[in-house]
């Protein structure tokens, strides 16, 4: 890494500037369940392998639909922390477009500060989610060329 900070996009910015704000573990948890319970419904016939998260420990799924240029995901976990991550990242990835997204670094995730708080397992899953988030959008790159 270097010391030169990526630029990320506003969206993105404005919830990890939120995680930072709170150094208390209990409330970021606590922001962390209300991404989860911002997430609308997922459709049970999303609920297909291709769009399983791979590497988490959670039931992962994600979905991911290209409209006037931009990503929009949809996404649902069986476990509710997960489903926060999973929350955040859509919250800060959905609208962009799919070039911004995938030239996007994982680095934000440290600067939130939830990586230390995180269980290992869950830690791998909010890098696996991004990936996958990631993976996808990539799809309409390749897609549009």
């Amino acid at each position: 890494m270097t010391n030169d900070k990526q630029q990320i996009p506003e969206k993105l910015a404005r919830i990890v500037q939120r995680f930072q704000r709170h150094s208390d573990v209990k409330k970021r948890y606590e922001q962390l369940l209300w991404y989860a319970k911002k997430l609308p419904p997922f459709p049970e016939e999303g609920k297909v392998p291709e769009n399983k998260v791979p590497g988490c420990v959670s039931q992962v799924y994600v979905t991911a639909i290209l409209e006037d240029g931009m990503v929009f995901f949809q996404g649902d976990s069986d476990a509710q922390i997960v489903k926060g991550l999973l929350g955040l990242l859509i919250e800060g990835l959905s609208g962009l477009s799919p070039e911004t997204i995938i030239r996007l670094s994982p680095e934000f995730i440290q600067d939130t500060g939830l990586n230390v708080n995180l269980t290992p397992s869950r830690a791998n899953g909010f890098y696996n989610i991004f990936q996958t988030l990631k993976n996808k959008a990539s799809l309409y790159v390749i897609a549009e060329n």
